[in-house]
């Protein structure tokens, strides 16, 4: 067998593996690089391996930096099958197609600038129409049903307890007689997260590749989450602010209306509008309602006692880009969920651009932020920041809220990587710190050879 890593190495985003087995060429995830554009869309073009020459590719989840540049594969002659889960088929659905609006949206406004200027038009990655035709290709897989590529290669899903349908990549093959174990984890999630049912502990593996987002930090309690979202909640009221939170469409939105639902229900927070603004993230959320077989005992008890954990009465979604501006013309107290997670596109930026610079209001932080982001500026507790060519002064209070964090910590890592206890251990999709660190904790504590793979590197093991 042998893995070249083309995307996650030493950073966050744009996850892309190649796995070789007996000549049979299986990719796993296929995402968008995320960060700064300029970066992000020359690494994005890069096509590492010629389409028509990957046999299989199997997903492990639907964000964009592990499902996004799908269209441009096949755009580029990819034509064979592409696995996941069923709920990740669905998500992806819809969210390659707002991806390419996106894409297409950009274009326009870049073209009528450089036509202006008399320079070269330029071209989107690609359009709603490519990401249209990737759905042909995608097969659905029920979690924990052995799926066989060849006579001597089978995967299994099991639950990676990250957002909906997140998976878990056992791959079983025979080589030289013998059979082999990798294990690849995609993004491994928390115990004990709202909504979702907690990562399957899978044991002994020959090979694993795992993510490292949080590997040098520990997590807050996730059982201490209502309570400290209910205080900010209440200190920005007193204040008669808003509250922005900036989240990604897919989970994390899900988990924050979750809590507040429960805080909203309970009349432990005063009476005021919550909005999520995001046609994603409404169409996302009719997914989630969709896929209930992923769904953990606590939301089951909420769903037969008839609640609805994404949804109360002072909740409004909201598609049109109307209503949305209509948001930044009062001054009334209220929460507004917005996309993108790091604020580099969507609606959130406007939402940012009108409530950024007023002491009133609170920007919420419940996700990771990529470096060179202005998600990650404004974490990062940057007195100024620029949207949109102007710059605004971070006077709003800037709140970390890393208790909502989808990903497993250095604990939870560690856990699971000595649970496989992996003869060859991979550390991908983390910044260079994270991984490091995570290493240095993997080798007290695990029996394993660890590798750092660098972009474009080939293992043969």
């Amino acid at each position: 067998m042998e893995i070249t890593f083309y995307g996650a190495t030493k950073e966050v985003t744009g996850s892309k593996h190649l796995v070789t087995i007996n000549g049979v060429n299986i990719m796993l995830d296929y995402g968008m690089h995320q960060g700064k554009r300029s970066v992000a869309t020359e690494l994005n073009k890069r096509i590492p391996v010629n389409p028509k020459n990957i046999d299989f590719l199997i997903l492990s989840h639907a964000h964009i930096d592990h499902s996004g540049l799908l269209p441009l594969l096949v755009k580029n002659g990819y034509k064979n099958r592409i696995f996941t889960t069923k709920a990740t088929k669905d998500l992806i659905d819809i969210m390659l197609r707002d991806s390419g609006h996106i894409q297409e949206m950009d274009v326009e406004y870049i073209n009528r600038k450089k036509a202006k200027r008399g320079e070269p038009l330029v071209e989107a990655l690609y359009t709603v129409s490519d990401a249209e035709d990737v759905m042909p290709l995608v097969h659905g897989v029920k979690y924990y049903e052995k799926v066989k590529l060849t006579d001597d290669i089978a995967f299994t899903f099991f639950d990676a307890g990250h957002i909906l349908g997140s998976a878990q990549l056992l791959l079983e093959y025979q080589e030289n007689g013998t059979i082999k174990k990798l294990l690849f984890t995609g993004d491994l999630g928390r115990q004990n997260l709202p909504i979702i049912r907690d990562p399957d502990i899978i044991e002994k593996v020959d090979t694993m590749i795992s993510e490292s987002t949080y590997g040098g930090r520990l997590h807050g309690d996730i059982t201490d989450v209502s309570a400290r979202f209910k205080e900010i909640i209440l200190r920005t009221y007193k204040r008669g602010g808003k509250i922005v939170i900036p989240s990604f469409s897919v989970g994390r939105t899900q988990e924050v209306v979750y809590e507040l639902n429960k805080l909203v229900e309970s009349g432990e927070v005063p009476v005021m509008p919550v909005y999520v603004d995001s046609p994603l993230s409404v169409n996302a959320t009719d997914v989630f309602r969709k896929h209930r077989e992923c769904f953990d005992d606590e939301t089951w008890e909420l769903i037969n006692n008839h609640d609805d954990p994404f949804g109360f009465k002072r909740l409004t979604y909201i598609r049109d880009v109307e209503e949305s501006k209509k948001l930044n013309e009062s001054n009334k107290p209220c929460i507004i969920i917005s996309a993108s997670g790091m604020c580099e596109a969507g609606r959130i930026r406007h939402h940012l651009k009108h409530n950024i610079s007023d002491k009133k209001n609170t920007i919420m932080i419940v996700g990771y932020m990529a470096r060179n982001t202005l998600g990650r500026r404004i974490r990062e507790g940057e007195k100024e920041v620029k949207i949109f060519g102007e710059v605004y002064p971070v006077n709003a209070e800037v709140v970390i809220f890393d208790e909502f964090s989808a990903h497993g910590d250095q604990r939870d890592l560690v856990k699971h990587i000595k649970s496989a206890s992996p003869k060859e251990l991979f550390l991908v999709h983390g910044e260079e710190t994270q991984i490091e660190a995570l290493q240095a904790k993997v080798i007290e504590t695990v029996e394993t050879t660890t590798h750092i793979p660098d972009y474009g590197e080939s293992f043969k093991l």
